[in-house]
């Protein structure tokens, strides 16, 4: 590691840039959506505050939101560096264009700075106010200099020693080329594809499988252009889910870093940037749109609703007792009807029926799961408004409603309806059972604590659930 530098009145000090460079986050991006999650109709205050500078604007968000300084993901070799260099006697600035207030946090817990320059006084410190503030301050022993962005370059310029901590290819490129004696300090895999597909949930995307029912259970596969639209509604899906996926996990930041699991999602680590997820929020959202409108207006009406309860759901919905979970149900239930409105099918009242029953039972079961593994580590704490001891009526509810979803499908199989799709309806008695099986080992799994996942994902990534839906598809194709 690096010992400290010296000029001619002494050791050089080395001034620490702390969004992107300390810190593997921003804290101005974070911050926003803190106190939108706080209030959404904070999102009409922050224009205002734009327009009177950028110092305001975080000024204003510092005011109103709290960071926890333990909790962030630091960029452990530079932290090490620093140590290494203050054991050496090295004189260490915090300057950064973060706010004081949280700079100041960040420098207590860590205990390492000399002194901090941030933001402050309608002033923000950033670029070549930096630059002049680093020069006031080092009048004559010059400095060293620890930045990650195309802002830095003038003052890596006058820099004595560079560091540079996870640059983009642009700021490496810049870097390499006017000071190639720069020691780079970057987090191989950050920003890579695999933690861009963690972020986007992509292995959710199975649950848009949904929007072909409707098709199937209407025995309109063999329509290609049909098949093609419940295929943009797949896609459409999927593209508005990712974005929900990152607005949720950009909302609920702080509490997924206290999570034993969830503190090692790519943005919660900073393995994600930030303000790339923020920007892909309404990027995705967009997509989903342009892929809707190539639909019958009906699914764009469906998409916008999913879009705008998925957001409810992520800033109050899920922290109301039992209305989570029919919001959850409703939630999948919407797939079924946005893949009938792309295909302009009817949906019957007993696959909603069905629908409706079984995914409050999947979905009460996603819930008991939580609740019990956190029952174990953090006994007697509550989980979302739930507590332990609503376990045993969770588990009673779900029960009762995977019951009556049989039940329904066995009134259906019973019913006229069946008798015009299938030429053999007796055959499709079978699929009574099959379903069953499916929802005891569900809930029988649950109560082991082996179902750490969404069930309705379980479900299809499950290889005995997959064969019993196979068994399903060929009692299906007998029938008809």
């Amino acid at each position: 590691m690096q010992q400290p530098s010296t000029g001619p009145s002494g050791p050089r000090p080395l001034f620490v840039d702390l969004d992107g460079t300390l810190l593997r986050t921003d804290l101005l991006v974070e911050g926003v959506f803190a106190l939108l999650k706080k209030n959404i109709l904070f999102l009409f205050m922050l224009p205002v505050w734009m327009a009177r500078g950028k110092a305001c604007l975080k000024e204003q968000i510092a005011h109103r939101v709290d960071i926890d300084p333990e909790s962030l993901p630091y960029h452990a070799d530079l932290v090490e560096l620093l140590r290494k260099r203050k054991e050496a006697g090295g004189r260490l600035i915090l300057t950064t264009a973060s706010t004081r207030k949280y700079a100041a946090a960040v420098a207590d817990y860590l205990g390492l700075f000399d002194e901090v320059q941030a933001t402050a006084d309608g002033i923000n410190l950033r670029g070549r106010c930096k630059l002049a503030i680093m020069r006031e301050v080092t009048q004559e022993t010059g400095f060293d200099y620890a930045g990650n962005a195309l802002a830095d370059l003038p003052i890596w310029r006058e820099a004595a020693d560079c560091i540079v901590v996870n640059p983009s290819p642009a700021v490496l490129r810049r870097i390499r080329a006017d000071r190639p004696d720069s020691v780079v300090l970057a987090d191989p895999g950050r920003n890579s594809l695999g933690q861009f597909a963690l972020g986007l949930r992509l292995h959710q995307w199975l649950k848009n499988v949904l929007v072909f029912v409707p098709l199937a259970m209407a025995h309109r596969l063999d329509d290609p252009g049909l098949v093609a639209n419940s295929m943009l509604a797949f896609l459409a899906f999927g593209l508005c889910a990712s974005s929900v996926y990152l607005l949720n996990d950009l909302f609920d930041l702080p509490a997924d870093r206290r999570h034993p699991t969830k503190q090692y999602r790519p943005l919660a680590s900073g393995w994600l940037s930030v303000g790339i997820a923020a920007l892909l929020v309404p990027t995705l959202f967009a997509g989903s749109i342009a892929l809707a409108l190539l639909l019958p207006f009906e699914f764009v009406l469906v998409l916008s609703g999913y879009f705008a309860i998925t957001l409810a759901y992520s800033l109050y919905l899920k922290h109301a007792v039992m209305l989570d979970v029919l919001v959850l149900a409703g939630l999948y239930t919407m797939r079924l009807i946005g893949g009938a409105a792309a295909t302009s099918v009817t949906l019957s009242f007993w696959l909603l029926s069905f629908a409706m029953f079984l995914f409050l039972s999947l979905a009460l079961a996603k819930r008991f799961s939580e609740l019990d593994l956190h029952s174990c580590a953090h006994e007697g704490v509550a989980v979302r408004g739930y507590r332990d001891s609503d376990l045993p009526m969770l588990a009673q509810l779900g029960s009762s409603s995977a019951v009556v979803s049989v039940l329904v499908l066995a009134l259906y199989i019973n019913s006229d309806s069946v008798s015009v799709l299938y030429d053999r309806p007796q055959v499709i008695w079978l699929l009574c059972p099959l379903l069953l099986y499916l929802i005891s080992r569900i809930w029988l799994l649950a109560h082991r604590k082996m179902l750490d996942e969404d069930p309705v994902l379980f479900i299809i990534r499950d290889r005995r659930s997959q064969l019993l839906a196979a068994l399903g598809i060929i009692l299906l194709w007998v029938a008809s």
